[in-house]
């Protein structure tokens, strides 16, 4: 079954979610040190992913044209009404906001990485689930601490998660024939390191240290392949 590492990473996200909902009573000041320890720990997953990169012209072009086109369509707002939208179907007046932010972050922080867009194509290519299963118990854990802070909104990311890794193991079931293999793993190491970085944006936020427009900046993730394709061609 192809779906089956996609439908066990979202399961353990609801399993690790629904769990994090009973230690969401802790104090205030609790909530606020570990979204600290929550925060730094993020930041170092993205550099770490970030580091990757092999050509920073690439992964610079592709934080600039996807800046300059989520600016164009107000990403960010549109996606702060999606969660807006999701929460009010299951939250009273006056907590949406909070379910915003918990939809977005977690579904950035589950959806950009290595471990999604690798365990997706294993799926789909080889019908090897280890990756996704991993990700899923490391994605439950997450989901655990996410919401004693972020509250419901988390659970919602399991939505775009499997949509988005489900939608890449069954493209990946084709994919061979149409991109070549050292094609493929070079524009994953970029677009990994993209996500880093946004990954990284994600911590400084949770850190207060900033406020980055974070979903401004998301179409990055789908730029990164057509700079990357250009770059191939000039180079060769």
């Amino acid at each position: 079954m192809i779906l089956f590492g996609t439908l066990i990473n979202g399961l353990l996200i609801i399993i690790g979610s629904i769990f994090g909902l009973f230690f969401t009573k802790i104090p205030e000041r609790y909530k606020e040190t570990v979204m600290q320890g929550i925060g730094l720990a993020v930041v170092l997953i993205g550099l770490q992913m970030a580091f990757v990169t092999e050509q920073i012209i690439i992964l610079l072009l592709s934080l600039l044209s996807g800046a300059i086109i989520g600016e164009i369509i107000r990403l960010e707002e549109g996606l702060n009404r999606l969660g807006q939208w999701i929460g009010s179907k299951f939250t009273s007046s006056g907590s949406e906001f909070s379910v915003a932010q918990g939809f977005i972050t977690a579904t950035l922080i589950f959806c950009i990485g290595a471990l999604a867009i690798i365990g997706a194509l294993d799926s789909g290519i080889r019908g090897d689930h280890e990756v996704l299963i991993t990700k899923g118990v490391i994605d439950g854990f997450a989901a655990l601490v996410l919401t004693t802070t972020l509250g419901f909104g988390v659970i919602l990311s399991v939505i775009p998660v499997v949509l988005y890794q489900g939608a890449i193991a069954l493209l990946a079931t084709q994919i061979e024939k149409w991109i070549p293999e050292s094609f493929l793993n070079g524009m994953i190491v970029e677009l990994t390191a993209v996500g880093g970085l946004l990954i990284v944006a994600i911590g400084l936020n949770l850190l207060k240290i900033t406020q980055i427009r974070i979903g401004n900046l998301l179409p990055a993730i789908a730029t990164v392949g057509c700079i990357y394709y250009i770059y191939q061609l000039i180079i060769h």
